[in-house]
């Protein structure tokens, strides 16, 4: 298993990739990404996780402030480029740019999407799964189980 985490430069092998999507609010998500991390250390894959250890919450989100501009683009190209991407949805949060890259890469033909019973969104995740055949699973441990599956 190889991890690259933002904002490293996204140099894929021939590994299967998987970008880690989902609720990351500091302070109020849980550290799900490190789960996965853990569950699949004996996989031959490339998890793409935008979870940066520098990350500054007081930087502006403007698209002048080269550091935030730098993570978004990061996040977009690791969406973009990954063969699979998994999308967890913490109860406990918003997940507002989750909702956006929900809308994103719906089409994409490569989620698999968890969003718990308590999201307060969660209906309006279930519709757009429903409507374009979007894989959904209950529990972050059957995310996991799926991601094995499918790397098989």
């Amino acid at each position: 298993m190889k991890v690259i985490t933002a904002p490293t430069k996204i140099i894929l092998d021939k590994n299967q990739s998987v970008f880690l999507a989902g609720s990351i609010e500091v302070g109020v998500a849980e550290r799900w990404q490190d789960k996965v991390i853990k569950e699949l250390s004996e996989e031959d894959v490339t998890l793409l996780n935008p979870r940066r250890a520098s990350w500054d919450a007081s930087w502006k989100q403007e698209v002048d402030n080269p550091v935030f501009k730098e993570q978004v683009n990061w996040e977009l190209e690791a969406l973009e480029k990954s063969d699979m991407i998994t999308m967890y949805f913490d109860k406990k949060t918003k997940s507002p740019i989750t909702l956006l890259e929900l809308g994103l890469f719906a089409r994409s033909r490569k989620l698999i999407v968890c969003c718990p019973d308590g999201f307060w969104r969660k209906g309006n995740v279930d519709v757009v799964c429903e409507r374009y055949g979007i894989q959904q699973v209950n529990s972050l441990k059957e995310l996991i189980n799926e991601v094995k599956r499918k790397l098989k």
